[in-house]
């Protein structure tokens, strides 16, 4: 399949339609970015998704936003992290000032709040999706080291409440150290 280039009518086009329509926040847009860049336009790889969602977990703000951006900007440098940036956060800077305006009316409804709680249950399961999606590759034998990782990672969020930030740093540095290890191993052979 040829690789459509980038532009930035493009890259703006394809971010706003994903943010525009889709509910559930960053985790729910990933399966979507997955399909569209790593997939249909063949943008960036699997690989570089995955990396560019932890640096934009890791960094303060919106992570879908900043994985966004950080992507416009590998692509097409700074205008197209601009271009990636005003894609993503203006479909929901409108709709939020939309339903601002009509709060009051639809707050107490009880047909909008089954909505969204039935909304909810399928935003976890999209997320579930996501979260099997994203260490399917790390199921390889080459990455099996990784697997322990992923699951202390988990352990240490949810039953031991330790910070996102402290596993993130921590997981990076574990995986560093993989690295340098890996790299040592193979000049060494």
């Amino acid at each position: 399949m040829k690789k459509e280039k980038p532009t930035y009518a493009a890259l703006f086009a394809h971010t706003f339609t994903i943010s525009a329509f889709t509910i559930g926040g960053g985790y729910v847009m990933l399966p979507m970015m997955r399909e569209r860049f790593v997939e249909k336009l063949h943008w960036i790889n699997e690989d570089e998704l995955a990396e560019l969602t932890a640096i934009g977990q890791s960094s303060p703000g919106a992570m879908v936003v900043n994985t966004n951006v950080l992507m416009g900007y590998r692509l097409l440098g700074f205008w197209g992290a601009v271009c990636a940036l005003l894609g993503t956060a203006l479909p929901p800077l409108v709709i939020l000032s939309v339903v601002f305006c009509f709060y009051d009316a639809i707050r107490g409804n009880s047909y909008v709040s089954a909505g969204f709680r039935g909304m909810r249950a399928g935003v976890s399961a999209v997320i579930a999706d996501t979260v099997i999606d994203m260490a399917a590759p790390y199921l390889k034998r080459e990455k099996m080291l990784y697997i322990p990782i992923m699951v202390l990672a988990f352990v240490f969020a949810w039953f031991f409440d330790v910070n996102v930030a402290v596993i993130i740093i921590s997981c990076g540095a574990l995986g560093a150290i993989f690295g340098i290890l890996r790299d040592r191993r193979r000049r060494s052979s």
